[in-house]
């Protein structure tokens, strides 16, 4: 991971335009091309981002982050007046971080999950737990029909940031034109509202699953919908 100090002056451009005007920032470039801008305030929030794959083009005064979203492109331009510190650390390999991201709940739901893929859609069977990608690897990859292709991460509770991580899969998995149909769905015990919008926007799935149902504890509430 590299860590930059610098007085800067962020522009990003695509979906929408946003400024941020010359000020003393923290820049985070990690192995995987995500870029992040901190400020000193504003929690762990970054103010403005950009996750892989991108490519990265850099001089002395500027660093440009691009990335393709569908027909546009979006741009983080980022306009260094002054670097204070520009160190880069070693922070290991990135199974290392998902074997340890892993909690106890999500490895079990995984398991019972990839024994009963149906629970996450109608005819899915399973390929293989923990599917490469050159960023990490996707919990199920599974098929559906004849050649349907389904990738689903499982969490306890999915956020938004569950959501991009789904999206990165996808993209890395997609470059394989033998795979550039493949689906994502996302499974949890519990998806929050905004993760549900951010989901469906692009198209994911969303699928929430209870453990006491998936190890045939209880049965499933049958819910009745008024017309």
């Amino acid at each position: 991971m590299r860590l930059i100090v610098a007085r800067c002056t962020v522009r990003y451009s695509g979906r929408l335009d946003a400024l941020l005007p010359e000020s003393l920032r923290l820049i985070m470039v990690k192995a995987d091309g995500s870029v992040l801008v901190h400020a000193d305030a504003g929690g762990y929030k970054p103010l403005n981002w950009m996750t892989p794959p991108t490519v990265i083009e850099e001089s002395p005064e500027r660093m440009v982050v691009r990335k393709r979203a569908g027909a546009s492109e979006d741009r983080l331009e980022i306009e260094i007046a002054e670097v204070l510190s520009d160190v880069t650390h070693e922070m290991g390999s990135p199974d290392e971080d998902t074997a340890l991201a892993k909690d106890g709940v999500e490895a079990h739901l995984q398991e019972l999950l990839a024994e009963q893929p149906e629970w996450c859609g109608e005819g899915l069977r399973l390929v293989r737990r923990e599917w490469p990608t050159d960023i990490g690897p996707v919990d199920l990859m599974c098929r559906e029909g004849a050649d349907g292709w389904v990738a689903v991460e499982i969490k306890r509770v999915a956020g938004i940031e569950a959501v991009e991580q789904l999206t990165r899969y996808l993209e890395r998995i997609r470059i394989d034109r033998t795979f550039c149909g493949c689906r994502g769905i996302l499974a949890a015990q519990v998806i929050k509202p905004q993760a549900r919008v951010l989901a469906q926007s692009r198209g994911i799935e969303c699928v929430e699953v209870e453990l006491a149902v998936l190890r045939g504890e209880r049965q499933p509430e049958l819910r009745l919908f008024a017309a």
